[in-house]
């Protein structure tokens, strides 16, 4: 009788040392993951962490008293009549590829300053978004010193801005805006516990467009000021919690041509990158931002995992049931081999959307922009953005000549 006794009791035993081991389970799970900063990265991801360390991604902003580098022009030689503001005033540097802007800190707020750098042309230009333009000009006095970088740049450009403290975890484009928080990896690294863009599915695209796009919050103001990114969002395993819960595209009627768009729905501003591609065909197939672009760093333009016309003939190589249906890619684009015309990017990535002044940066809807479609709409064609002397009406007429395409398609 002793042998059930004593069986009862070590169920009972077992059982307690079950629920004390899911209980203990379950708050492992239920605990929140809180944001390290990107040098907590940097211990079991260091290859990773040092090519990224050198992308503009992570050098977003810089404080030129930390990095006395950052300041691209000679200050001492500037135009006073347009540069009104000395070194001491700049509390950060942003931009280094096409356009540099300034920053000053007063209180615990950042404003831009009113002059600009032009790298390409290595000149200076007075800097103030005009009324009329952005959507949210109308909501702040034309005035740099009323208009803080908080509410209309620095969500983008950090990891976890708080609005209430304007704080941040860290500034510029760090590991954790893409994956996510990630004190709980960094304690007991698990795939389960942190964001991997690439297994999003059709999400995985939002960790991008986030900031690569032209849009407004769904509520807006938010505790009374107007902003120009997507408050609220993290990047999430939580199939659940989607960034168009808390932001929307800009809107756009075709036939229009806005501050943001041209009339066929391409856009025309950068950091648009976004409102494109969720109109293309890329896009609708599976293809994701990261099919072509490693964030981390690469030795190619723009980041791309490997040279554009390499990464494009993945896929597109000559007779492929992508297309294009022709034997050779020379004879797809009426372009000799090793010309700028025989580049994929050159006529279905055009330079159309403008960055500042003189320089423009590649629209992504994978689109041919036919000539004389483009002229009718007053808009930037595939064939003379590179043939700039010449018409629209030369493009279509050498189209007309090309008997692998359809003259409805291409030379309407």
């Amino acid at each position: 009788m002793l042998f059930p006794r004593k069986l009862d009791r070590s169920w009972r035993a077992l059982g307690v040392i079950a629920f004390l081991a899911f209980g203990f389970a379950g708050a492992i799970s239920a605990q929140t993951a809180t944001y390290t900063g990107s040098a907590a990265c940097k211990t079991c991801h260091p290859s990773t962490y040092e090519r990224w360390s050198k992308t503009r991604m992570a050098n977003v902003v810089r404080d030129p008293k930390q990095h006395p580098d950052a300041i691209i022009p000679d200050l001492s030689k500037a135009d006073p009549a347009i540069v009104t503001f000395k070194k001491d005033d700049i509390a950060f540097v942003y931009g280094s590829k096409w356009k540099q802007r300034y920053f000053t800190k007063v209180g615990d707020d950042y404003f831009p300053l009113p002059a600009q750098w032009d790298v390409a042309n290595q000149r200076w230009s007075r800097y103030l978004v005009a009324n009329g333009t952005d959507w949210w000009t109308a909501h702040y006095p034309a005035d740099n010193m009323q208009r803080p970088t908080g509410p209309l740049c620095d969500g983008c450009h950090s990891v976890n801005y708080n609005i209430q403290t304007k704080t941040v975890t860290e500034w510029n484009v760090g590991c954790e805006k893409c994956h996510g928080p990630g004190s709980l990896h960094v304690a007991k690294p698990s795939r389960a516990n942190i964001v991997n863009p690439a297994r999003l599915g059709a999400r995985g695209v939002d960790v991008c467009i986030q900031c690569h796009s032209q849009g407004q919050p769904l509520t807006n103001p938010i505790q009374g000021k107007y902003y120009d990114w997507p408050v609220g969002f993290t990047v999430t395993n939580d199939a659940t919690k989607n960034l168009s819960d808390f932001w929307k595209l800009e809107d756009h009627k075709l036939g229009e041509t806005s501050f943001t768009h041209f009339p066929d729905g391409t856009a025309h501003k950068n950091r648009m990158q976004g409102n494109d591609f969720v109109q293309s065909l890329m896009y609708t197939r599976g293809i994701t931002c990261f099919t072509c672009h490693d964030v981390h760093g690469t030795e190619n333009n723009a980041d791309l995992i490997k040279p554009a016309n390499v990464l494009c003939l993945q896929c597109h190589g000559p007779n492929s049931p992508n297309g294009p249906h022709t034997g050779t890619i020379e004879q797809h684009t009426h372009h000799p081999a090793g010309s700028a015309g025989n580049e994929c990017v050159n006529c279905h990535m055009p330079k159309i959307e403008q960055e500042f002044t003189t320089t423009n940066v590649r629209s992504h809807t994978f689109k041919f922009i036919a000539p004389l479609a483009a002229d009718r709409e007053k808009m930037p064609n595939s064939c003379t953005s590179c043939h700039t002397g010449e018409s629209a009406e030369w493009a279509d007429k050498a189209l007309k000549t090309w008997p692998e395409f359809s003259p409805w398609r291409v030379a309407n």
